[in-house]
């Protein structure tokens, strides 16, 4: 990006292998990731002139984690974000953790850490370090650093912006967590022998990095509080701009922070997976022009697709509610299209209440993004506009938090 602006002069994309997966473990060597970071950057060198770029950031898959010695090297393959089998860790942590901890249970990464430590052995370890840590580690030579929205799920405070006491009773040694600042913020320049490899000037900034979830918000749009970006892939997720955070671990919310601001976030089970159990693409993209969005069905909805809610309301037995059907498949999906909307509209409101600051527009990622007639829907129901998100990369917003902290606006 050229500096004030948000102009891409070139991007680059290479595909990494599927991670290790079985019996609920989810593994991947971290070299992988390296290999893939040093080909990106290669074809970045070949296609501009990278001598006038002023900062890089680095985004990474939340509560991904590994363990490095001194030296940085990784002692054992990464457990990757969606790794569920450190069940005896995640009992662990629940009896000692604070309530509203984002680190309970198997999701965080306090878990992984947990599991690995007695994997390789505690002496042996020198750093726990999250992907994007690792990664900005290697341009820099830094390690044992890392941010406040990679650091939230393996237990850090970001409200006291500090580790809690009660990590002291997992009885592990707490000088291999990193040492932790605001996404944005200068970390260090590049290693000499980076700058030269890539083409990049000696004084290149590294900033401290965030996940992939906030670097994709970041990318969709303005960072102003009631701004929020819903998700319409195959469930609904949504992240709404916050003076305020909001942790409610019932509804699986949380905040993080970013820019200065509380990025509120929550989940519900519906979305397109709801509407594929009743019409394939094709199916929606015929009936579609024949859905009346400022006309509503009066279809009292709650589409899932099986059983289980857990935002904007918690019941592990929610039944989807998709009757009566009309005649009308037309109508039929834009009853559960508005079902969708609904349930959108109360997860908002849910933030709301619970302390957020109250909605003001909605950007729009997901495949449901490009359907005119669903967000034509969403803006009458949720009462405010509604747009597609004009970029929706996390590497686009990685690139706006490395331009916002060389600039002084992280």
């Amino acid at each position: 990006m050229t500096k004030g602006q948000d102009e891409i002069v070139a991007q680059a994309q290479t595909p990494l292998p599927a991670p290790d997966a079985k019996d609920g473990a989810v593994r991947q060597d971290p070299h992988l990731w390296w290999e893939a970071v040093d080909r990106v950057l290669l074809e970045l060198s070949e296609k501009a002139a990278l001598e006038t770029v002023v900062g890089l950031c680095v985004d990474g898959t939340s509560g991904t984690i590994l363990v490095s010695d001194a030296a940085g090297e990784p002692l054992a393959s990464a457990r990757m974000y969606n790794d569920r089998s450190a069940v005896a860790a995640g009992e662990r942590i629940d009896r000692v953790a604070a309530v509203d901890s984002m680190a309970r249970g198997t999701g965080g990464s306090l878990a992984r850490l947990l599991t690995l430590l007695e994997e390789v052995g505690d002496g042996k370890v020198a750093y726990a370090l999250h992907q994007a840590d690792w990664i900005a580690a290697r341009l820099t030579g830094r390690f044992g650093r890392s941010d406040f929205n990679n650091c939230l799920k393996l237990g850090f405070d970001v409200a006291a912006e500090r580790w809690p006491d009660w990590m002291s009773a997992l009885g592990f040694d707490l000088s291999l967590l990193p040492r932790v600042a605001a996404p944005g913020t200068p970390l260090t320049v590049l290693l000499p022998a980076m700058a030269r490899r890539y083409g990049l000037p000696p004084d290149c900034q590294v900033v401290h990095g965030t996940t992939d979830g906030n670097a994709a918000f970041l990318a969709a749009g303005a960072f102003e509080p009631g701004t929020a970006v819903t998700s319409l892939g195959s469930t609904l997720t949504l992240k709404l701009v916050s003076a305020a955070p909001v942790f409610a671990p019932d509804y699986g919310v949380y905040s993080h922070k970013l820019l200065g601001h509380w990025l509120a976030g929550g989940a519900s089970n519906t979305g397109g997976a709801a509407i594929a159990c009743h019409f394939s693409v094709a199916e929606i993209e015929r009936l579609t022009p024949a859905l009346r969005p400022e006309e509503p069905t009066g279809l009292e909805y709650y589409p899932l697709p099986s059983p289980g809610e857990r935002f904007p309301v918690a019941d592990p037995q929610k039944a989807p509610v998709e009757t009566p059907r009309p005649e009308d498949d037309a109508i039929f999906l834009q009853g559960l299209l508005e079902g969708i909307a609904g349930i959108e509209r109360d997860a908002y409101a849910r933030l709301a209440e619970l302390g957020a600051t109250p909605l003001r527009q909605v950007l729009t990622v997901g495949g449901g993004a490009a359907n005119a007639a669903w967000t034509q829907i969403r803006a009458r129901v949720l009462g405010v506009p509604v747009t597609a998100a004009a970029n929706t990369e996390a590497a686009y917003g990685a690139a706006r938090l490395a331009r916002f902290g060389c600039e002084g606006g992280a």
